[in-house]
């Protein structure tokens, strides 16, 4: 099941980048997002399963500290960044759940969402499948 959010701004990029943070503390989902899908190619490949890459900024903790300024704990790693960016189609980032989300998850991430959305001014559709 996934979270998919369509962001009405500007400014667009930083409102993924707010996302992105969000989704660092919550275990139960990993995301993808425009931003995420252009870059993923041999940037994160080593963290991801694929073949070796020696810098730091092309591990999953390096993109997401470059981008947001956030430490990606490694435990993260490999669970943060979802394999079917080919699925957002239409909307600029999703929330991939692990498994089906109950309510009270879907308000947290609702609430989580608008506090880091509030300040940038930018609205938002969340549609959950």
């Amino acid at each position: 099941m996934r979270s998919y959010i369509k962001i009405y701004g500007p400014p667009i990029l930083e409102a993924i980048k707010a996302l992105e943070k969000v989704a660092i503390d919550m275990p139960e989902v990993c995301i993808m997002d425009q931003v995420i899908q252009r870059d993923l190619s041999p940037r994160i490949a080593r963290d991801l399963g694929g073949d070796t890459v020696e810098r730091f900024e092309a591990t999953v903790p390096g993109f997401f500290m470059q981008r947001t300024g956030v430490v990606v704990p490694i435990q993260r790693c490999h669970n943060l960044i979802s394999k079917h960016g080919q699925k957002l189609g239409e909307y600029d980032f999703f929330f991939e759940w692990h498994k089906e989300p109950e309510a009270s998850q879907l308000n947290e991430l609702i609430g989580k969402i608008d506090e880091a959305l509030k300040p940038l001014g930018c609205l938002y559709t969340i549609t959950t499948k």
